[in-house]
Parts: C-alpha cells; structure tokens; sequence
C-alpha cells in the first residue's frame, strides 16, 4: 500500500490543504463568535487568501470559497432554524413568499458560477458587503421604508435579491434579508429567525448548484474536492468553527454591542478592500 498518498492525492499535499483549511477554521471560528456571525462575510475572505496561498487557481478560487462557505453553514443553519422555530419567532408568511423566487435567485448564482468570471464574484462581494457595513456604522434602528411588506412583485424581488446575494456571497442571505425585513418593521428577532428558516433550502439548493457548476473544472480543484466545494473545507473547518467559537462570544461579551457592530462592519470593508485590490490586480 502506498502511504504517499490519500485517495489517489499526495499526502503531502493533503496535509497542507488540512493545516491551511485548520488555521482558517481557527480565525474565522474566532471572528464568528466575536461578530455573531458564521457565514461567508467572515469564511469567504479568510478561505479566499488560503486557497492562494495553497496555489488554487484565480479562475476557480472565489467560487471554491463561495461553495465551501455554503456548504460549512448548512448544518449551522438548520440547528439555527430549529431553535428560532422552537420559539415562534419564523414570519412562515414572508418564507412562503420569498421561498421560490429566492431558489430562482440562488439557481442564478450556481448558473454564473459555471459561466461568469472570478471577477464578478469578487465584486458582487464588494458591493453586498459594503451595504451591510455601511448600514451597520450609519444605520438607526428606527429607519423605515413603511410598517408593513409592500405586496407583489416587490416580495418576489425581494426574494431574488435575497438568493442571488447567497449564492454569489457563500452566505445564507441572512445579512440582505434582516435588512430588508427590519426596514420593513420587523423586529431584528423576527427577522433573524426568519431568514434562519430561509437559509436552510438556500444553502442546501446552493451547495448543491456550486457541485455541479464546478464539475467541468474539477481538474482544477484542490485535493478532495467535489465540484465547487471543499470536502477538506467542510470536514475541518466546520467543526474547528464550532469549537472555538465560544472564545470569541466571551469577548463579545465583555464589549458594548456599538463597538461589535462598529469592529465587523471594518472588517467588511478591510475584506472589501483587498477583494478590490484583486480586481485592479
């Protein structure tokens, strides 16, 4: 038996993916408990330079992260929804009403992840992470578009708009749809616990579309990968994640919730700022 290899994959090689993917699970597992949030605003950018320095190609990098992330918050999602539908906190009204379009949207995200260049992922990130950053510095609680949902087409929109951004961004939509359903007079309770129940067939269809989009180019993949997803990513960074990100609430919890809000929405825009550095690059 050859012990150089695994599966077919240089061990050494192996190893180095496993200690790149431990390390990002170490910062990114730290930065959810800190922030409060666990999906790819903070796996993405982290995954995104460890896959470089692992030497993964540009053409497919940002699109392995996008479907890793998706991937790594699915059972996250599920335990979140559980909990949040425990309580009765899910509007199941909004989520009968942006479930399908929202698919629709996620669908167009795999579709372009099979088609449309590197680039515009890293821009889509740019641009979905810096509205949520600047609505977290400048944001009020007390701002309104109107007290209620407006009704068709705009819900549908909304929906899309909502899928797209996860399906583009590796998250479960959460950020985008809070801002929209609290903009709309939902409590950040309601709202959380809503977009939890969304996210769980977003981030099962968007896995899922990012295996299959990234077939044709799985020569291209680092080891052990299926598709657009990292079965080494999921495997280690999930659980690491899970693990330590209990030191990062303790330090959210000994800072006032201004100063969290403020510290993550400069993380987005430091991460912004170096997917913009790529795209000029």
């Amino acid at each position: 038996m050859d012990t150089t290899t695994l599966f077919g994959v240089p061990l050494g090689e192996v190893i180095l993916l496993v200690a790149g993917i431990l390390g990002a699970g170490v910062v990114s597992g730290i930065l959810a408990g800190l922030f409060g949030i666990g999906g790819g605003a903070v796996i993405v950018p982290v995954l995104y330079d460890v896959f470089r320095v692992l030497g993964v190609a540009d053409d497919v990098r940002m699109q392995l992260c996008v479907g890793t992330s998706l991937a790594i918050i699915v059972p996250t999602n599920i335990r979140s929804y559980l909990a949040h539908r425990a309580k009765g906190a899910v509007d199941d009204r909004v989520v009968r009403l942006w479930v399908v379009p929202a698919l629709a949207g996620t669908a167009i995200g795999a579709v372009a992840a099979a088609f449309a260049p590197p680039t515009a992922f890293r821009l889509a990130f740019v641009v979905i992470a810096a509205v949520i950053a600047l609505k977290l510095l400048f944001g009020r609680d007390s701002w309104r578009l109107a007290d209620d949902f407006p009704g068709q087409p705009a819900m549908s929109v909304f929906g899309m708009l909502v899928g797209l951004a996860s399906a583009l961004m590796g998250v479960s939509g959460g950020s985008v749809s809070n801002m929209i359903q609290t903009l709309y007079g939902r409590s950040i309770h309601q709202a959380v616990a809503t977009s939890a129940a969304l996210g769980v067939p977003l981030s099962i269809a968007g896995t899922l579309g990012y295996v299959i989009a990234g077939l044709p180019r799985q020569a291209m993949m680092p080891p052990l990968s299926l598709g657009f997803v990292s079965l080494i990513g999921i495997a280690v960074m999930a659980p690491v994640s899970t693990l330590v990100s209990p030191y990062g609430a303790r330090l959210a919890h000994a800072l006032p919730r201004r100063r969290l809000e403020v510290a993550f929405a400069i993380f987005l825009l430091v991460a912004c700022a170096r997917f913009v550095v790529s795209l000029i690059g």
